[in-house]
């Protein structure tokens, strides 16, 4: 069913999306002034079931590309994904029926709200990941027939540029990040154009729903003085993300990181209270892979989240510090990006992680 999406939705939707986006998808703070902002100017947003979206209505999924590290220091007007959406519009010479997130993490969540405030278009209440991931072929859209191209990419100045790689959506991925680079590191994108059909044969559904869901668990445990964490696994358990598991508890040792090639790259080390374990991250943009003491306990496209040990804040990896008291947990994915299809696209080989994938619920 679909409904009606306020400010008051916001704080709970941010931190949900932060959580789903495993450490990236752009920082959900400042996702969640810019659709406050869209909604006190133009209007609530109206989030669309996918079961109601009609076969034949045109959705274009819009959404930021690059190095989360950057958008700290290039943070969007709000306007720029609305540019890139009316400019593949033109390219196709067909206006929208509504926009979707290609993600369900970070800004990301938050970029087509901002898109569907400022042009009266609804949201379909679905994503092409079911977290976050940091390239634009890993999509379960592309993974089960939908092309990226052509895409729309928009920059500050409201410059664009469209890309049509056929149905070559790695080489879509590899053009769109170098015009990203030459954009100041940080882009906002139109792409996967796809038909209502489509959006219910290949999306993960009700996303949107589920990061509200996730982040007023959080809320609730807190004002109720109860494990925040233990309520999140209760209330995933009738979820497609069904399993939780608690990793590891202690405090950061250490963050290498890097802004490379347009991604954010690099490792994070976590050491128990007693010193006597140590649990290492690694990231591209998102958490890819947990080892505890070089075993692996949760590995892509499994959730790898940090959350802060006292209010089960979610912790981005561009907000990773030394001496953070942390809790890192493990969230299993959907069936749909589970399958050899999907793991080809975004499972551990797709990172050139020497890892095959196991289920964190078998894991841990």
């Amino acid at each position: 069913m679909s409904w009606q999406l306020t400010e008051d939705h916001l704080e709970d939707l941010a931190r949900g999306a932060a959580v789903l986006g495993t450490g990236g998808g752009g920082d959900p703070y400042v996702g969640r002034l810019l659709v406050q902002q869209a909604i006190r100017e133009f209007g609530t947003v109206t989030v669309l079931d996918p079961s109601e979206v009609d076969d034949d209505a045109l959705v274009i999924p819009t959404a930021q590309m690059g190095a989360p590290t950057v958008v700290h220091e290039k943070i969007p007007s709000g306007n720029e994904p609305v540019v890139a959406l009316r400019a593949l519009e033109r390219h196709l010479g067909i206006a929208a029926t509504a926009t979707m997130p290609i993600e369900c993490g970070g800004i990301n969540s938050m970029i087509p709200l901002v898109v569907a405030a400022r042009t009266g278009l609804p949201v379909v209440d679905a994503d092409g990941m079911g977290r976050a991931f940091p390239e634009l072929q890993m999509e379960t859209f592309g993974v089960y027939g939908v092309r990226g191209s052509p895409m729309a990419i928009a920059g500050e100045r409201c410059e664009t540029a469209v890309i049509d790689a056929g149905a070559d959506n790695e080489r879509m991925e590899w053009l769109a990040r170098g015009i990203t680079i030459r954009l100041g590191g940080v882009a906002h994108i139109a792409e996967y154009s796809m038909r209502g059909a489509d959006v219910k044969r290949t999306a993960i559904p009700r996303t949107l729903t589920l990061a509200h869901t996730v982040g007023k668990a959080i809320r609730q445990a807190r004002e109720a003085n109860a494990d925040p964490i233990a309520h999140l696994g209760e209330v995933l358990q009738d979820t497609l993300y069904g399993n939780l598991r608690v990793l590891f508890r202690g405090k950061v040792s250490d963050v290498e990181r890097r802004t490379e090639a347009g991604f954010a790259r690099g490792r994070a080390a976590v050491l128990s209270y007693d010193a006597a374990s140590k649990l290492e991250l690694e990231f591209q943009n998102e958490n890819l892979v947990a080892l505890i003491d070089g075993e692996v306990r949760c590995v892509v496209p499994d959730l790898v989240c940090v959350l802060d040990a006292e209010q089960a804040e979610p912790i981005t990896t561009e907000a990773l510090r030394y001496g953070q008291r942390v809790t890192v947990i493990g969230i299993s994915t959907p069936d749909l990006m589970r399958t050899p299809e999907a793991l080809a696209v975004f499972g551990p080989t797709a990172f050139g992680l020497p890892y095959d994938f196991h289920p964190v619920e078998t894991l841990t």
